[in-house]
């Protein structure tokens, strides 16, 4: 069976007795509709959005209840659109994995219409300046990583292509948010309609993190005397461009090859996964767990469409921080995180195998339950022992799911101050919490420091997920060996006390010696991994 429009014509009765839930709208009023007066563009083409956002639309779309589907831009790779999505007519399949061994299978026919974000992608960047002209377009949305946003590298200096951009203006943007701001310029020059940029991505505060990135290249474009001074006024009026913060959490691991095979024996062609040229997999099929939460503070100046009605949350912006808080920095981010690390020492290849461990997912419910909890804030849409219990009982542990600790190890240096080091802060600020009280934090930073070594239990080598700042915190870790740790306290040192990975100095903390005396006894011979996990953890 081909995916395709014209395939899903010829053969909608053999989907259908495949298993397949199919598009129920009418496709060519949509795609007209969604042409002339577009209402929601979104960046980032990855797997969350087309398992979740694209879903949702589809849902809603199905109903009546909108009669516009999503225009997908790229993310800062185009392979994607041009591999994935194209050949496919914009269509994917979702793949849900519940936990009970349930399988549901999803044609997505949301996105009708794709671009490439790239100057030098004539024909689309020109589409895209027509998408931002247009009155009625209500939101742009973002998926592209924490990493997406950034203007500066790992060392603190500006990244080539953003400072190509902030010294040569708004005609040839080469970074993306460069071309984003070209876009949101544009805008301003012709109409100054209103617009939310809402960030959908992971990180904390996400809608302040978008702005400040914008801003900054807008504030160059203004004072170089390369746009007007109007334009700033323009981003920083609320009711003209907003930026609200959202919380999203949804499992997209990449394209797993047993889910392949499920497709490939319904005869769906094309199912051939992709690795582009930045290391990104990417097929024409998504797979996913069932759970799914996004949460987004209500702040939209044009109007939105009513995703309320397919299960998005809208709130104002202090219940959307306690909710991000209470995932992101205690209930599934840090457990995940804790796991990756030691998933990796240990030479598990999926999460759910490792809360199989005893010794693991004690682990995990020790950083959850006894550590976290104390310092989280309800924020009353969700209960946080609830979303905890279900992370530890059903999410993690889903045995279908295909999520790897090498996946989720990617960019650890990273997550390690916000899935952490607020909770320490919260410590160290209380009058009732003592600092010396939390055991497992300091072992998940003592097992990054061990882990930074790319040697396993076994004493065999792998190799390190990537990471920004490897070239920054390997070199500290070198003639370091198992059993041979002279001049450790020396060599660390430089990570220890760097406050921009693990939010606070842990010096000043007084977390250093334990971090240290962990990491001594993590690295001292093979198998000490798994013996101290078992010492501290049980």
């Amino acid at each position: 069976m081909e995916l395709t429009r014209q395939g899903i014509e010829k053969d909608r009765q053999g989907f259908l007795d495949a298993g397949y839930a199919l598009p129920e709208f009418d496709y060519e009023k949509v795609l007209k509709k969604t042409t002339e007066e577009p209402t929601w563009l979104h960046f980032g083409t990855g797997n969350i959005f087309r398992a979740f956002q694209a879903n949702v639309v589809q849902k809603l779309l199905n109903s009546g209840e909108l009669d516009r589907g999503i225009i997908a831009a790229g993310g800062s790779n185009p392979e994607i659109i041009e591999k994935v999505y194209r050949p496919h007519d914009n269509l994917s399949v979702l793949v849900t994995l519940k936990a009970d061994g349930v399988i549901e299978k999803t044609v997505i026919g949301s996105i009708v219409e794709s671009v490439i974000p790239n100057s030098s992608y004539e024909k689309d960047y020109g589409r895209m300046k027509e998408i931002f002209r247009a009155p009625s377009l209500q939101m742009i949305s973002f998926t592209i990583t924490e990493k997406g946003y950034s203007l500066k590298a790992g060392d603190g200096s500006v990244l080539p292509a953003v400072q190509q951009d902030m010294e040569q203006g708004f005609v040839h943007p080469v970074s993306y948010m460069g071309i984003i701001t070209a876009m949101l310029y544009e805008r301003y020059q012709n109409g100054a309609y209103p617009l939310a940029c809402v960030s959908m991505d992971n990180c904390s505060h996400n809608g302040d993190v978008l702005k400040r990135s914008i801003v900054t290249i807008a504030e160059a474009w203004v004072e170089k005397g390369m746009a007007d001074a109007g334009f700033l006024d323009y981003l920083k009026d609320a009711s003209k461009v907003s930026f609200p913060c959202s919380m999203i959490d949804k499992i997209t691991p990449r394209p797993d090859a047993r889910v392949e095979e499920i497709l490939g024996k319904d005869g769906i062609d094309g199912l051939e996964q992709i690795v582009t040229s930045k290391g990104t997999y990417a097929s024409v099929f998504v797979n996913a767990e069932e759970c799914e939460y996004l949460v987004v503070e209500d702040l939209f100046p044009n109007g939105r469409p009513a995703l309320e009605k397919g299960g998005v949350i809208f709130t104002d912006r202090e219940t959307v921080d306690k909710t991000e808080k209470m995932k992101v920095c205690t209930c599934l981010n840090p457990l995940h995180t804790a796991l990756a690390v030691y998933g990796c020492l240990l030479d598990y290849d999926l999460i759910s195998k490792e809360m199989e461990n005893p010794v693991l997912r004690r682990m995990a419910e020790r950083i959850g339950y006894q550590e976290g909890m104390p310092v989280v804030v309800n924020p009353g849409i969700l209960s946080p022992e609830e979303f905890l219990g279900e992370v530890i009982n059903r999410r993690i542990p889903n045995p279908f799911m295909p999520d790897t600790p090498q996946r989720i190890a990617t960019d650890t240096s990273q997550k390690l101050s916000i899935r952490f080091g607020e909770t320490v802060k919260c410590y160290l600020a209380s009058d009732t919490l003592k600092v010396e009280d939390l055991k497992m934090i300091p072992l998940v930073f003592a097992g990054w420091v061990r882990y930074l070594m790319a040697v396993d239990d076994n004493g065999n080598a792998f190799k390190l997920s990537p990471d920004p700042l490897l070239e920054t915190v390997c070199p500290c870790v070198e003639g370091l060996e198992l059993g041979k740790l002279e001049g450790a306290e020396e060599k660390l040192r430089p990570i220890l006390e760097n406050a921009a990975i693990f939010g606070v100095n842990l010096y000043e903390a007084g977390l250093a010696d334990q971090v240290l005396a962990y990491f001594k006894e993590l690295a001292a011979g093979p198998g000490a991994v798994a013996a101290t996990l078992k010492k501290y953890v049980m």
